[in-house]
């Protein structure tokens, strides 16, 4: 039976390295770490993380503001290291920097926000759909969603002019890829306000001294969801950590 391969963006820290660290936990798992610099330092530690039988960890670069930053790295994937599907991606990595009112913000602010957090999950998704096609059993399209980007209850209420709006369109963008591709199962995954150093950086522009959920709680969530997910179930929706189904 062919290897579970697995494609996280931004596996070096936070969330996607601890997803990664899961992963690499189970047998017959290829678990690929995509991110800018591999390197850098967090990249090459994650060659000395544990893995179990059949597992392994392969770093590629990629930069999600980058036009052929994705298509490099699947080329890549493709030529350098004999990978010919996936079963999994999840678009991690993102960016949120300022939290301004929409009377204050800056569009260029807007624009650093929108280019990894949309632009760079289309890219990835253009990228992978061949191989997400070519696995043998329902593939996985997941990007990082945020209460930040819900319209109608915005969580929490706060001036989130940046951030905010490139999570409501990034969740456009999945629900179209979710009907569009009737073969695979696209979600919006939220995965909480994280104890990450993105999480914990927007809780101290807040006033608050860190975010409100752990790590391991986050990750430990999302791993029994995904093992669980089925278009059916998940396709088109907002799904957090715990297995809640949200409205946008």
């Amino acid at each position: 039976m062919a290897p579970i391969v697995v494609l996280i963006s931004g596996a070096n820290r936070g969330l996607g390295k601890g997803l990664l660290k899961r992963y690499l936990a189970q047998p017959d798992h290829i678990i690929i770490a995509a991110n800018r610099d591999p390197e850098h330092q967090t990249s090459k530690d994650l060659a000395d993380l544990p893995a179990a039988s059949g597992s392994c960890v392969i770093v590629v670069k990629l930069d999600a503001v980058a036009e052929s930053g994705a298509a490099d790295a699947v080329e890549e994937l493709r030529a350098k290291h004999g990978i010919e599907h996936l079963n999994i991606v999840i678009a991690n990595a993102g960016v949120s920097y300022v939290w301004p009112s929409v009377a204050d913000a800056k569009i260029e602010d807007m624009r650093g926000h929108m280019e990894p957090n949309v632009y760079g999950v289309v890219r990835l998704y253009q990228a992978t759909r061949p191989l997400l096609k070519k696995s043998e059993k329902e593939p996985i399209f997941t990007p990082m969603g945020s209460t930040a980007g819900l319209v109608g209850r915005q969580q929490p209420p706060i001036p989130n002019a940046a951030y905010g709006p490139s999570k409501a369109a990034l969740s456009w963008i999945t629900v179209r890829i979710n009907s569009e591709d009737d073969w695979l199962n696209a979600f919006v995954l939220c995965p909480g306000w994280v104890q990450t150093d993105l999480g914990d950086a927007g809780a101290r522009g807040l006033g608050l001294k860190e975010a409100p959920l752990g790590l391991d709680e986050s990750c430990d969530g999302v791993m029994k969801m995904l093992a669980d997910s089925t278009k059916e179930k998940h396709g088109g929706k907002l799904v957090w950590y715990d297995g809640q189904v949200w409205d946008w």
